[in-house]
């Protein structure tokens, strides 16, 4: 508390930039990808399968969920994530932007596209367009489950570099984005854990899901009784940094109502303050 914004307008602010830059950007991985996973390798043999959504359990037709986002006691951004269904499969995109004070310090304007299946949610293929600063990246993942591997296609806008890697995986996977929802189609029941393969770039890793207790949360859009979800993984940015934890509605929804990144560099809060369903 009592946190002052600098005045880009400054000499005091131009010589502490490059520190702030850091955190901001690591900010940005947390925000964008909510879950923030990216670990190193694990072998396919420790990678466990993921899990089936629960008996009745269905993915939205069509939904747009909007968060306000902020950073201590910054406003720092809006995010905005819209589901489409496609036959039998689920499209879910994501977009990030700093906002105020924020934006000045450092720009973001990012973008994210998962499809995934609908009975089984195995991502088929993740696409990311990031502008970061002046870093500007696009990437796309794709899982060939017949060849049982990855495809990543990255290039540097800035420098256009590419790159073209593939990697084995063990079988259906779940990505950064759909993994927070992909949670919902779980009991969660209190006290109970359970475990699911997340796939970010040519990383596969398993992620414990620690389902803690219940809580009653305030947001924009009024007030939910909630069911609170810790993501755990025993490698990773996350790791000995800090924690994680999503507030899931204590419905048959399960929605995502606020999610919180409390790491060595500050807090990153998530609330839901659009629901728009058709």
């Amino acid at each position: 508390m009592g946190t002052r914004v600098p005045n880009p307008s400054t000499s005091k602010f131009k010589q502490k930039e490059p520190i702030l830059t850091v955190k901001m950007r690591k900010t940005v991985k947390t925000i964008l990808c909510t879950l923030a996973l990216a670990a190193t390798s694990a072998s396919a043999q420790q990678t466990p399968l993921l899990p089936t959504p629960r008996a009745g359990f269905s993915f939205p037709q069509k939904q747009t969920l909007t968060y306000s986002v902020d950073w201590r006691v910054f406003p720092a951004g809006t995010a905005v994530l819209h589901f489409e269904s496609a036959g039998d499969r689920e499209r879910v995109s994501a977009t990030a932007d700093t906002a105020g004070a924020i934006n000045l310090l450092f720009h973001v304007s990012d973008r994210f596209e998962s499809t995934f299946d609908r009975a089984r949610g195995c991502t088929y293929e993740f696409d990311k367009q990031t502008v970061e600063g002046r870093r500007q990246m696009n990437s796309t993942l794709r899982m060939d489950y017949a060849q049982s591997k990855s495809v990543l296609d990255e290039k540097n806008m800035v420098t256009g570099q590419s790159k073209h890697v593939e990697s084995a995986i063990p079988g259906c996977m779940t990505d950064l984005l759909t993994g927070v929802f992909y949670i919902a189609s779980q009991p969660l029941t209190v006290g109970q854990s359970f475990v699911i393969p997340v796939v970010d770039a040519m990383h596969n890793v398993p992620v414990t899901m620690k389902v803690e207790g219940r809580e009653e949360v305030k947001t924009p859009l009024g007030t939910f009784k909630t069911v609170r979800v810790q993501p755990m993984a025993e490698a990773g940015v996350v790791k000995n940094r800090g924690n994680i934890w999503i507030w899931y509605t204590d419905d048959e929804r399960h929605l995502p109502v606020q999610m919180r990144a409390r790491l060595f560099w500050g807090t990153i809060t998530f609330r839901l303050t659009g629901n728009e369903a058709k």
